[in-house]
């Protein structure tokens, strides 16, 4: 699973900025390996307490078949933090969920990027690194470490930013408040409703973000292609929980455990139960290769009031790349995959996006939304979009569902563009239910209207599947005019339009 990671894991450039210091050069048994460089650097201070760490060698090094990598405090000579490379995965709690499997030590290039399990350093501290011989081979030979605990020692910055701070930097140079999204989201206090902007300067994020019960908070990326989250996460890897929402009967807006074991723990960037959140500006991709499970780049699990914004935001992955639970509002977004990549409960309004679809005879969507008295809401609503595929992709269905679960899928798809790569019959439904028990495929909408191709020519809709539906002028204005409005899908009167991500 390592050496997977490694191959489709983006080499990662090191911090621009930063005085890199070269050691002496210790000789293995076997002859010279040049000495890395260090991030943070040795003697380095203001380092921020969530720092990965990082060795930068002459050339791309492999891990060896054993030894440890120890982080002490320097006063105490405590031991803080202690990876063995013989398991090349670990555990780890992130915002507050257990059991999350992820990689303490990623190589990618000539880097080795060492992650402290979250919280383990504390500000104001000074630690120093110990390496055993052979953790790492560079060229064939032995690194011989580090044992003295002056060669790499940083101290932290001196206290946490203010308590109740607006706007919060995370820099993978250091250069901000925090290192790491985790970082800087674990420093927002629990039940948290004062907005709060966290600004993701460009860099690659190497983690699994994950946060509950926090509000008005707003991701904002410095660089829509350059300030990225990226993980190798899927059902192998973090096959645990499973969507609270996923159900027919279950009802958004009931009360859970705040880190319930219900959650799924295979998502990049995995918010739940989070009001007014807004991601803006940058791409979140999940690098697990294709064929290796679900692997969503983004898993939202709000409540039906959530009032969740994804916005400008270049979405990678395969099989399910977003799951949406709960009220959200999705525009000018790349969102590309393979199974399914797009599914949840909504209700979810996407505007102006482009879905890109991988693979051929596959589908883009499934979704679930509830149909019971009480528990309405709408399902995914697609408003001037794109779907279409790369080339040479064809067959792809708009959506499927199996109506034996789901009797009240709705997909609607409103003045979109349709690429080739859509199959002509358009909708599948699964496990139908017979026409006599009173859950009839008529309950499902599949609905279109004005889809046409990209140069504007209708498109040919002749082939559709019977069960779903094609709006036309005049009859259907009504219906039209209301799907094409976020506020009626989304319902509880909310506009997205008036956040102030939207603001001139």
């Amino acid at each position: 699973m390592l050496s997977t990671f490694r191959r489709i894991l983006p080499r990662l450039a090191p911090p621009a900025g930063l005085a890199w210091l070269a050691l002496a050069a210790v000789p293995s048994a076997r002859s010279a390996v040049a000495t890395p460089q260090f991030f943070p650097a040795a003697d380095a201070v203001s380092v921020c307490a969530d720092t990965p760490l990082r060795l930068t060698f002459d050339s791309p090094p492999t891990l060896g078949s054993g030894g440890k990598i120890k982080i002490f405090d320097a006063a105490s000579h405590s031991l803080v933090e202690s990876i063995d490379i013989s398991f090349p995965t670990a555990i780890k709690t992130i915002g507050g969920l257990p059991n999350c499997k992820y990689y303490p030590v990623i190589i990618a290039g000539n880097e080795a990027a060492i992650y402290p399990r979250n919280g383990e350093l504390d500000w104001n501290k000074t630690y120093y690194v110990t390496i055993d011989p052979g953790v790492f081979q560079v060229g064939g030979d032995g690194y011989a470490g580090l044992a003295d605990p002056t060669a790499w020692r940083f101290t932290t910055k001196a206290a946490r930013p203010p308590a109740g701070t607006a706007k919060l930097t995370v820099a993978a140079d250091g250069t901000g408040d925090f290192c790491t999204v985790q970082g800087a989201l674990d420093f927002i206090p629990d039940g948290n409703t004062t907005p709060t902007t966290i600004f993701l300067r460009k860099g690659t994020y190497t983690e699994i973000v994950f946060f509950t019960n926090k509000h008005a908070i707003t991701l904002l990326g410095e660089d829509r292609h350059q300030s990225v989250i990226a993980y190798a996460n899927n059902a192998r890897f973090n096959n645990a929980g499973g969507n609270p929402y996923a159900t027919p009967g279950s009802n958004p807006s009931a009360a859970l455990p705040a880190h319930g074991g219900s959650t799924y723990h295979r998502g990049v960037f995995m918010a739940h139960r989070v009001n007014d959140l807004v991601i803006a500006h940058l791409t979140i991709r999940d690098t697990t290769p294709k064929g290796g499970s679900q692997a969503e780049a983004i898993i939202l699990n709000g409540t039906k009031t959530a009032r969740a914004i994804v916005k400008d935001v270049d979405l990678y992955s395969y099989q399910d790349t977003l799951q949406i639970n709960g009220q959200a509002y999705v525009s000018n977004c790349h969102i590309e995959g393979d199974v399914d990549f797009m599914w949840g409960n909504g209700p979810c309004f996407f505007e102006n996006c482009v879905c890109r679809a991988v693979s051929s005879g596959r589908w883009y969507t499934q979704i679930r939304n509830p149909g019971q008295t009480g528990l309405e809401n709408h399902g995914f609503v697609y408003f001037h979009c794109t779907l279409d595929g790369l080339p040479g992709v064809a067959d792809e269905y708009l959506s499927r569902i199996e109506t034996s679960r789901f009797p009240n899928s709705e997909v609607v798809l409103i003045d979109c563009v349709l690429g080739s790569s859509v199959k002509p019959v358009g909708w599948q439904l699964e496990r139908n239910l017979p026409n006599d028990d009173g859950l009839t495929p008529r309950q499902v909408r599949f609905w279109e209207y004005h889809s046409h191709t990209a140069d504007g020519a209708p498109a040919d809709v002749s082939q559709r599947a019977a069960f779903s539906r094609q709006l036309v002028l005049p009859q259907d204005a009504a219906i039209v005019a209301n799907y094409s409005d976020p506020v009626y899908v989304l319902g509880d009167g909310w506009n997205p339009k008036h956040a102030a991500i939207f603001a001139p």
